[in-house]
């Protein structure tokens, strides 16, 4: 070998070492910029909640726990979904008087139909910037493949399929007397409870149409799905129950009775329920029972109650972290609950009549 060639070989090979010095340095950069957006983005993860009574929105932070945001949308803010990117809000606007205990001893309000849609909130500029029209006095609803709505119309007994981005309502499908909670199923179904026909609907909201009726508890509320789709979750008001459904062969698959131990359980009424990230829990509010039912969904049973949650607890919802949250309607505040522990860990203040919750990334 000349040495002419040995000092290209050399060269050859200090261009080697230093590309792949650049290469190493620019993965982790790469992989640096990804922890700092991640991060980003978990310090960016809100709770949100819908106020009934205010016509509000209450955004909070999730890391600092205090309202940051405020946000003025309608008439009775009920049932809250959050778009996949996390950049939409859309929220369940109604016209229809509230109607509480002895309603029906007082004299009717008019209803306001023209107060009736679905809210789409911008979450980067916390404003509303539009309502899609819903069907009558819409309650619930959940997003649906093809840019679909599935909502919830309580006063007339039916769903409507509305499409997002004509603002066109598709269909209208019957759901038994007084539908009310509404979600979608990982295979592409959505689910709505009649709380007055004590069963579940399930429409193909691609074909607008109803492909199933399965039996529940008394006076059903709320619906929620294992990340995996086999099972379905529906509460009970009126009998303290959790209707078990078989969504592949959508079918009743059993029930679990939520216990009465105390004297306070005796107004145990499963209202809200959600399913914690790893598929492994369930955990329903129970309203004037003032707690959260933990539901172990190997063993199909109640593992326990968190107990003093607060006052009538409705609305629940998981974060990423696997912490609770859950509206108290009649004390205007939102509990953090360590499921772990079975504590509260904090109490955040927010509008009148809280109701719904979502999680937004």
């Amino acid at each position: 070998m000349t040495h002419g060639s040995a000092r290209l070989l050399i060269s050859r090979g200090s261009a080697r070492e230093s590309i792949s010095r650049g290469v190493a340095a620019l993965v982790l950069a790469l992989a640096a910029a990804a922890c700092d957006r991640g991060a980003a983005a978990g310090s960016r993860a809100r709770v949100i909640i819908s106020n009934e009574d205010d016509g509000t929105i209450s955004v909070i932070d999730m890391r600092s726990r205090e309202v940051t945001a405020t946000i003025p949308v309608g008439k009775r803010p009920r049932g809250l979904r959050v778009s996949p990117d996390g950049a939409t809000l859309y929220v369940a606007l109604s016209g229809s008087p509230k109607a509480g205990p002895g309603a029906a001893a007082a004299p009717p309000r008019p209803a306001d139909r023209a107060a009736d849609g679905i809210g789409v909130v911008d979450l980067e500029r916390l404003a509303l910037v539009g309502v899609i029209p819903s069907g009558q006095d819409p309650e619930s609803f959940d997003l649906a493949a093809g840019g679909l709505l599935v909502v919830s119309n309580e006063e007339t007994a039916e769903a409507s399929i509305v499409d997002i981005a004509s603002r066109a309502i598709r269909a209208r499908v019957p759901a038994g007397a007084e539908p009310e909670g509404v979600t979608a199923a990982p295979d592409g179904l959505v689910w709505v409870t009649s709380e007055a026909e004590a069963r579940v609907t399930a429409i193909d909201p691609a074909r607008g149409a109803a492909v199933a009726s399965v039996p529940t508890g008394s006076r059903p509320r709320s619906i929620a799905f294992t990340p995996d789709g086999a099972l379905g979750l529906v509460t009970g008001e009126m009998d303290a129950s959790i209707t078990l459904i078989d969504a592949r062969a959508r079918r009743a698959a059993g029930q679990i009775a939520i216990p009465r131990e105390a004297a306070a359980d005796a107004a145990i009424r499963p209202m809200g329920i959600a399913i914690s990230p790893d598929g492994r829990r369930a955990y329903a509010t129970t309203g004037r029972g003032g707690s959260v039912a933990v539901i172990d969904l190997s063993a199909r049973r109640v593992e326990r109650l968190i107990r003093d949650v607060g006052a009538r607890p409705w609305g629940i919802a998981v974060g990423p972290d696997g912490v609770l949250y859950t509206a108290n309607g009649p004390s205007n505040d939102v509990a953090v609950v360590d499921p772990a522990a079975g504590t509260v860990v904090a109490r955040i203040p927010v509008g009148r009549s809280p109701w719904g919750v979502a999680v937004a990334p």
